[in-house]
């Protein structure tokens, strides 16, 4: 079985959200004190690779808690974006249509995930078009995923695009996802897996592509 792990490593220096907090990573318990380690986590629930439900933007509606299991497991599709430039749109003819139709997930791979922890992360990356937009809401997707660190453009403070989403489906949006470019251009198994957490508008996950 080849595995593909699309996730970044949490860490004190992680490169987070305007206006949110970086992790926290406090040693709480030592080997040579207390016999073993402990580490004290204060993390923001939408920091590194991360999944939002409809709960993040709209109250009432669906928490992460509340999806069944079988909502962040399934076939996923990489749409390849990385010949677009700064600001660009991510239109239809970037996907394959007949394959995404048999796919629970589509991400796009934006090749962002190269410019973690610099400062052009935060740039004008590309964004999907109306019609994509409408393309994954028609669909039946389980969810939808980025390299980048946002849904909306970095200066859309109104988050249009998560509203749209969010507001009469039930479906999981990820960011800050890396190796797309490892993942080809055919379907594969992909899993998603949010912490448990009672009455959760988002979560860290655990993002892996794997190959039987």
């Amino acid at each position: 079985m080849k595995v593909i792990d699309l996730t970044h490593t949490i860490s004190e220096d992680m490169p987070v959200y305007p206006g949110t907090e970086k992790p926290k990573l406090t040693t709480v318990n030592t080997y040579s004190k207390d016999g073993f380690k402990e580490t004290c986590i204060e993390i923001y629930s939408h920091v590194g690779t991360h999944m939002d439900p409809p709960a993040h933007i709209f109250e009432n509606r669906t928490t992460l808690d509340q999806f069944p299991p079988e909502q962040f497991i399934g076939k996923a599709l990489v749409v390849d974006c990385r010949d677009l430039k700064e600001g660009q749109a991510i239109t239809m003819d970037k996907i394959n249509i007949e394959k995404a139709k048999l796919a629970d997930f589509l991400l796009f791979n934006l090749g962002w995930d190269k410019r973690w922890k610099d400062a052009s992360y935060f740039y004008d990356y590309p964004c999907i078009d109306d019609e994509v937009l409408e393309f994954i809401l028609t669909e039946n997707f389980k969810g939808i995923g980025f390299d980048v660190i946002g849904f909306d453009p970095i200066h859309d403070e109104n988050l249009t695009r998560h509203k749209a989403l969010f507001k009469n489906k039930d479906i999981v949006n990820i960011e800050n996802l890396k190796n797309l470019d490892q993942c080809g251009n055919d379907l594969f198994w992909f899993s998603c897996f949010p912490l448990k957490i009672k009455d959760s508008d988002g979560s860290p996950i655990r993002a892996i592509a794997w190959y039987e």
